[in-house]
């Protein structure tokens, strides 16, 4: 197995790949990696110059679709041929959608799965049997406290496609831990993004009446987060998925 580096958050010559870098938590992820010395590679659907404005100097950002097997195979193959591996994977993209189970459609499940579920499995499917061979890897994938309380402002597609992402990183982690391959889960709560705004365009509840800890998360919280179990410091974890809702959900 590959030696793992000293200090608790140093990942210092290790590759990340991240999916959902123009996102406010692949943003907040992709920085806090770079910072702490891995060489960073963010992807996304937007335009390379769009999301290199985003991130900032140091970081690799390509485009590609998420929901295009070919395309993530393309796209990792040219990652392997430049840095030689790819010791941890972060998938971020992802979608919402609020319809109610009886008005939803099938366009809308589709879109839902092949975005939240398919870009999961596509990079993972490539890169995971990677890993085992190189004898190392950390694959961490963001879910949603929705997957365990049932949603509160999302509707089923959402939370049935963040369950199966929790599942699958499950598999991932057992399947993994023979060869030195790690797999967990975030599970955020309300996060002031894009996604979150979009969720509550008619004006957010105070977090006040809803939050134990007072506030809705933000981006560095969950970067944070990511940074603790992709370091050495969580390399006694394996199959988790940590909730990160300021207490809104404990178990």
């Amino acid at each position: 197995m590959a030696q793992h580096l000293s200090g608790p958050a140093n990942l210092e010559g290790q590759v990340a790949f991240i999916t959902g870098g123009a996102g406010a938590m692949g943003q907040a992820i992709a920085k806090a990696f770079r910072q702490a010395g891995a060489r960073v590679i963010a992807t996304d659907r937007v335009a390379p110059e769009e999301l290199g404005q985003a991130l900032g100097g140091g970081i690799d950002y390509r485009r590609y679709d998420v929901t295009s097997r070919a395309e993530t195979d393309q796209v990792i193959d040219a990652v392997l041929a430049e840095y030689g591996r790819i010791d941890i994977l972060v998938l971020c993209a992802g979608i919402i959608a609020r319809t109610p189970l009886g008005d939803s459609t099938d366009d809308e499940w589709d879109a839902v799965m092949s975005v939240n579920v398919r870009g999961v499995v596509n990079p993972a499917r490539k890169l995971f049997p990677l890993m085992c061979r190189q004898g190392f890897g950390k694959i961490l994938a963001a879910g949603s406290i929705a997957a365990k309380n049932g949603g509160v402002a999302s509707g089923p597609a959402y939370v049935a496609s963040k369950a199966a992402v929790h599942g699958m990183m499950r598999w991932i982690a057992k399947a993994g831990a023979p060869h030195g391959v790690y797999a967990n889960t975030l599970a955020p709560g309300p996060v002031e993004t894009a996604m979150w705004a979009s969720v509550t365009s008619g004006g957010a509840p105070s977090a006040n009446g809803t939050v134990p800890l007072g506030r809705y998360g933000n981006a560095d919280d969950i970067a944070q987060a990511a940074l603790f179990l992709c370091s050495p410091a969580s390399n006694w974890i394996t199959g988790t998925s940590l909730d990160i809702s300021g207490g809104m959900w404990m178990d």
